[in-house]
């Protein structure tokens, strides 16, 4: 799959916050799992309700869009664990039907099921996606008045506001020039004042902040498998859960360094490392 970019280079910035978030991946049944960041399929599906894009309405251009992620605050792993039992006392469905089509019971009957479930806490994400303007436009309005409610990976997981961040002056044009990864070293820092705050106190202090990013990139040397497709043969990409399929991406792994929201006292804040091993071989 080929990256496509605006050809001013113009990026929507989406401020990913809340309680909860839970982006899957392939992860299935009992056990439900998260990735420690959006996924690919978790952010075009975000994007698709914004647009009130039904399951089963084609995505195909979502899939072109080229996304970056940064890490402004990683947040913590939550375990929901469940158990499942009928309040009547009866056995389980199972996932056999009958001729009717109605659900069988287990056999052996099993009276209780255990879920677990996997969320990042209070974790904070800022989103870069690349567009042409008029999808950008098309994209800006939607998230600003959804048709859908928005949900961070999962239905119970809203996000906080502000959602859509715009760039300082309006700018323009739409959205923030640039391509995601200059766009993502140009973004404030979106972490909580607790989080902020925690790093402030380190002694010594930071002289910047240095945050992850993943950006969408053909020569990529990481592969994510979180690109929507359809189990059917030449059939355009779903949501439709009867047909649901995922490929493979690449992905550039990055650093960007932001400068501290506080005063940097030279005394005691951290130096740079006068000695760097791994310039002997050339990293």
């Amino acid at each position: 799959m080929t990256t496509t970019r605006s050809p001013a280079g113009r990026c929507l910035v989406l401020r990913l916050a809340g309680p909860l978030q839970s982006w899957g991946g392939a992860s299935m049944f009992n056990r439900r799992d998260t990735q420690p960041e959006p996924t690919k399929s978790g952010l075009i599906g975000l994007l698709a309700a914004a647009q009130g894009r039904r399951r089963t309405d084609p995505i195909e251009d979502l899939l072109e869009l080229a996304f970056g992620v940064r890490t402004d605050q990683p947040g913590t792993l939550l375990r929901d664990y469940h158990t499942v039992s009928d309040y009547r006392g009866r056995p389980l469905p199972s996932a056999a039907v009958s001729a009717k089509g109605l659900q069988k019971p287990t056999s052996p009957a099993k009276h209780t099921h255990i879920t677990e479930r996997y969320y990042l806490q209070d974790a904070v994400f800022v989103v870069a996606v690349s567009a042409p303007d008029q999808l950008l436009t098309t994209l800006t309005d939607a998230v600003g008045a959804p048709a859908f409610p928005l949900a961070l990976g999962r239905r119970s997981c809203p996000p906080t506001h502000p959602l859509l961040l715009r760039p300082p002056g309006g700018g323009s044009g739409p959205g923030w020039v640039g391509s995601p990864l200059e766009v993502l070293a140009a973004v404030p820092w979106q972490a909580s004042r607790a989080h902020r705050d925690r790093l402030a106190n380190l002694k010594p202090q930071p002289r910047a902040i240095d945050l992850p990013v993943s950006v969408d990139d053909p020569e990529g040397e990481d592969v994510r498998r979180d690109l929507p497709a359809s189990s059917l043969p030449g059939a355009p990409a779903s949501f439709d859960p009867r047909h649901r399929a995922f490929t493979s991406r690449r992905v550039h792994q990055d650093w960007v360094q932001l400068p501290p929201p506080w005063p940097v006292d030279p005394a005691t804040a951290d130096s740079p490392a006068a000695h760097d091993p791994f310039a002997l071989l050339g990293w």
